[in-house]
C-alpha cells in the first residue's frame, strides 16, 4: 500500500498558464455565485446532488475534473499546485463542492490506493464524469468508535458473498450509487484480521435505506439494513480478510479531507448559504459592536486561528508528501479542524447573543441554527479522542493503550448482545 496516492504527470504547461486557461474557461462555462443569494446546498435534499452532478459533468467536459487523479482513470495527473491554482481562479463560481467529501477525497482516493484496476477505471472515472456518487458504509449501531468491531457479516455461499447486518450515520447515502462497506468475513480471526471491504451498489435488492433526522432538521445521514444482500467477488476491494488495511487507508483520507488537506478536493469556499464562512465584520456591525474592543478581540482571535489552520494544512500535506511526517500526521489537521470549528461557533454565538437564537429579522438566527451541529466537527472522520490517540501513538511514538481484545479471535471477544 503506497504512502502517496499518485505520481504527478509531467506537463509542459506551467501553473500560471494553467491558471490563465482555467480563468478563461470558467468565465464562459461555470455560473457565477450571487453573493447576496448563494445557492442552496442542503446535503439532505435531492436537488443539490443533481445540480452537483451536472456541474461535475461540465468540469469533466472542460478538462478540469480530477486535476490530481491519474490520467488513466480520467484525471489530469498534475501536482497539487495546479489544483490550488484552479481553486483560486474558481473562487466565486458555483462548483460541485458536495462531491468532494466523501466521493473524491475519501472513497475515490481509497479506491485509487487499494482497488483493482477494473475498480479504478470504473468508479474513479465515473465519479469524475459526474455519473457516480460514492459514500462510506462503516459505522454500526453497536460499534461506536471501534470500527474494527463491526458485526455486519459477509458469509460465503457458493460463489457469492451474502451480507447481513446494519450500518448507520452514512453521510448522504440516499444520493449515492455505491458505498464502501466493511464487513466481517472470518469470525475465528482477531477483529482486525477478519474483515473485508466491499463495493456495494446502494440500490441493490436486499438493502433497506432510511433517513435520519438531526436536531437541526437535516436528513443528510442515513441508516442501511442488509438482508441477504448478494455480492460477487468483483465487489471485494483489496483482499479478503485484509479489509482493515483498506479501512485504515480510508480513514487516513477521511481525516485529511475533514481537516481540508486533501489534494483531491476541487474548489474552495462554502457549499452553499448554510456553509458560508463567518463574516465577523458584518456580524459586529449588525450587533452594534463594531467599536467594541472586546468584541473585536474575540473576532480577531477566531480569524487568527483560521489563518493558522490554513498554514498547518499546507505544512502537514507537504510533510507527509516528502516523508518528514508519517501519514498518521493527517490526524493533526483533523484535531485542529475540530478545535477551530468549536472556537468559531462559540465566538459567533457569544457575539450574536440573543439574536443568534431568536428570529428578530436580521438574519443572525442562522448562526444559532448552525451552532446546533457544532459537535459534528469532533465526530466526523473518527472522534477527536481517537485522533489524539493516533497522534500520540503513530506520530509521537507513545506506547499503545492496552486492549483486552488484541489478538483474541473475534468470536471469543466479549461484547454486548442484542
Amino acid at each position: 500500500m503506497t504512502e502517496t496516492t499518485s505520481v504527478p504527470t509531467e506537463t509542459a504547461e506551467s501553473v500560471d498558464d494553467f491558471a490563465a486557461r482555467a480563468r478563461t474557461w470558467l468565465v464562459d462555462n461555470m455560473p457565477r455565485i450571487d453573493a447576496a443569494n448563494p445557492p442552496e446546498a442542503d446535503r439532505g435534499e435531492e436537488a443539490p446532488w443533481q445540480r452537483a452532478r451536472e456541474l461535475q459533468k461540465t468540469l469533466y467536459e472542460g478538462g478540469f475534473a480530477g486535476i490530481c487523479f491519474p490520467r488513466e482513470y480520467g484525471g489530469l495527473g498534475l501536482p497539487i499546485a495546479y489544483q490550488k491554482a484552479f481553486d483560486n481562479e474558481a473562487r466565486g463560481y458555483e462548483m460541485p463542492m458536495i462531491l468532494n467529501t466523501p466521493t473524491f477525497t475519501i472513497c475515490a482516493a481509497t479506491i485509487l490506493d487499494t482497488g483493482s484496476e477494473d475498480q479504478k477505471r470504473q468508479h474513479i472515472s465515473a465519479a469524475l464524469r459526474g455519473d457516480e456518487v460514492l459514500v462510506q458504509l462503516l459505522s454500526e449501531p453497536s460499534g461506536g468508535s471501534d470500527l474494527a468491531g463491526v458485526i455486519t457479516r459477509a458469509d460465503r455461499v457458493g460463489d457469492k458473498w451474502v451480507i447481513n447486518g446494519a450500518k448507520t450515520w452514512s453521510t448522504s447515502a440516499f444520493a449515492a450509487d455505491y458505498g464502501l462497506m466493511l464487513a466481517r468475513t472470518d469470525w475465528d480471526l482477531p477483529k482486525h484480521e477478519g474483515l473485508t471491504m466491499f463495493m456495494v451498489p446502494i440500490n441493490s435488492p436486499g438493502i433497506t435505506l432510511r433517513r435520519i433526522k438531526q436536531v437541526n432538521g437535516s436528513e443528510e445521514f442515513c441508516e442501511e439494513f442488509f438482508d441477504n444482500l448478494e455480492l460477487g467477488d468483483d465487489a471485494v476491494v483489496g483482499e479478503v480478510n485484509e479489509g482493515w488495511h483498506v479501512a485504515s487507508r480510508q480513514l487516513y483520507h477521511e481525516r485529511r479531507a475533514v481537516g481540508g488537506g486533501s489534494e483531491f478536493a476541487s474548489g474552495i469556499g462554502a457549499e452553499g448559504k448554510t456553509d458560508m464562512p463567518i463574516d465577523y465584520v458584518e456580524l459586529l456591525e449588525k450587533t452594534g459592536q463594531a467599536d467594541n474592543e472586546r468584541a473585536r478581540e474575540l473576532a480577531g482571535r477566531a480569524l487568527a486561528h483560521r489563518a493558522v489552520r490554513e498554514q498547518l494544512i499546507d505544512h502537514v500535506y507537504h510533510g507527509v508528501l516528502d516523508g518528514s511526517l508519517p501519514p498518521a500526521a493527517g490526524s493533526i489537521i483533523r484535531v485542529m479542524h475540530a478545535e477551530i470549528h468549536h472556537l468559531e461557533f462559540d465566538t459567533v454565538l457569544a457575539l450574536a447573543g440573543s439574536a443568534g437564537v431568536v428570529d428578530v429579522g436580521d438574519d443572525l438566527l442562522r448562526y444559532g441554527e448552525r451552532y446546533l451541529s457544532r459537535q459534528s466537527a469532533a465526530l466526523g472522520g473518527g472522534t477527536t479522542e481517537i485522533a489524539r490517540n493516533i497522534i500520540g501513538e503513530r506520530v509521537l511514538g507513545f506506547p499503545r493503550e492496552h486492549a483486552a481484545d488484541r489478538g483474541v479471535p473475534f468470536n471469543q471477544v466479549k461484547r454486548n448482545k442484542t
